[in-house]
């Protein structure tokens, strides 16, 4: 069992020096598949994370970086789940946002990263008014490699801090599949439905894309 962290819960961290067996993306992916769909569920999932961490050179064929934004990486998608590669240069953060009431799990092969959860305290929708606050965050690197979203508070940033000082790379897994998510803006106390797109799918570069 696992200490929660509301609205996410991560995996306890490896004692420093700790060493770390990791599988290959292909057997990640495989292991994945074979969670039949009745089990493919907060906690369930999250279990195949924390006991499978991902070999970071495996993953090569899949990561693209740009200096402008942090990129989305599809490597597998069905009906059931999608499992996307983000890459992030130092410094780079996603809005804050939602999973479109969807189930996600994150794990990290490289790097590290900061997640801020937020609260939504108030929201009209006649207005697309909402206002958010921060709540807690924690770290997920990799001796604390797993976690995964608390569907009943979902909202969240994720960024690589600049005095984290490398590139990140987590792995995303969405279930079921959505082309959008809900975007806080805490300055103007407003919301919106973002569109989601891929920088590359299956390992190379989407048409159009410039890096």
């Amino acid at each position: 069992m696992t200490d929660k962290i509301t609205p996410a819960t991560t995996a306890a961290p490896a004692a420093p020096g700790a060493f770390v067996r990791t599988v290959s993306i292909d057997t990640f992916l495989a292991g994945l598949r074979a969670i039949r769909e009745t089990e493919f569920t907060v906690g369930h999932v999250f279990d195949h994370l924390k006991r499978h961490p991902v070999d970071a050179p495996s993953l090569s064929r899949y990561l693209f970086f740009s200096r402008n934004h942090y990129t989305r990486n599809l490597i597998f998608k069905n009906h059931l789940f999608e499992l996307v590669a983000v890459c992030w240069e130092v410094g780079q953060g996603s809005q804050i946002h939602d999973h479109h009431d969807q189930n996600c799990w994150m794990s990290m092969p490289v790097g590290r990263l900061r997640v801020q959860n937020y609260r939504v305290a108030e929201r009209d929708e006649r207005r697309a008014y909402a206002r958010v606050e921060p709540t807690d965050h924690f770290e997920i690197h990799r001796l604390a490699p797993a976690a995964e979203v608390d569907p009943e508070q979902p909202v969240h940033k994720v960024s690589n801090l600049p005095e984290f000082k490398q590139r990140a790379v987590s792995l995303h897994i969405y279930s079921r599949p959505f082309s959008t998510c809900v975007v806080y803006s805490p300055v103007k106390n407003d919301y919106r439905v973002q569109p989601l797109t891929y920088h590359s799918e299956y390992g190379r570069l989407c048409e159009g894309v410039r890096l």
